[in-house]
């Protein structure tokens, strides 16, 4: 009975890792990056900076206990910013990425950039160069 039991634990954990894998992957393409980035283990992170407009130095402070759990949930509250959702659906991808990751990537939201970015030049300002 608990062979059982523990082949059934084992295909929902993997079905649910799979579930936020795709899931990932899509939120990356919708951002335009490459989805295949959501497989590789720090270059993830790297990718989901980028999209953020955070520096990709931040994944150093992955690596510290303690600061990683704070740096990683301003990444979500960030990351749920620029696709327009609230900074709690951004904890709710902290917490619970398994719900939260599926419904940004198949819902209707939509990248609109990183809050970090350069505002549009004022009109009749000369250009940036």
């Amino acid at each position: 009975m608990s062979a059982i039991l523990g082949c059934f634990f084992t295909i929902v954990y993997f079905a649910v890792i799979a579930l936020v894998i795709v899931s990932m992957w899509k939120v990356f393409a919708k951002a335009g990056k490459p989805g295949w980035a959501a497989i590789i283990p720090i270059y993830n992170w790297v990718v989901i900076l980028e999209i953020i407009g955070k520096p990709v130095w931040w994944v150093i402070l992955l690596f510290i206990p303690l600061v990683n759990i704070a740096i990683a949930i301003l990444a979500f509250i960030e990351l749920a910013k620029v696709f327009g959702k609230s900074p709690g659906f951004g904890v709710g991808m902290a917490f619970l990425p398994f719900v939260f990751f599926p419904i940004l990537a198949f819902s209707d939201a939509r990248y609109v950039g990183a809050s970090s970015a350069m505002p549009p030049p004022a009109p009749g300002a000369p250009p940036i160069q």
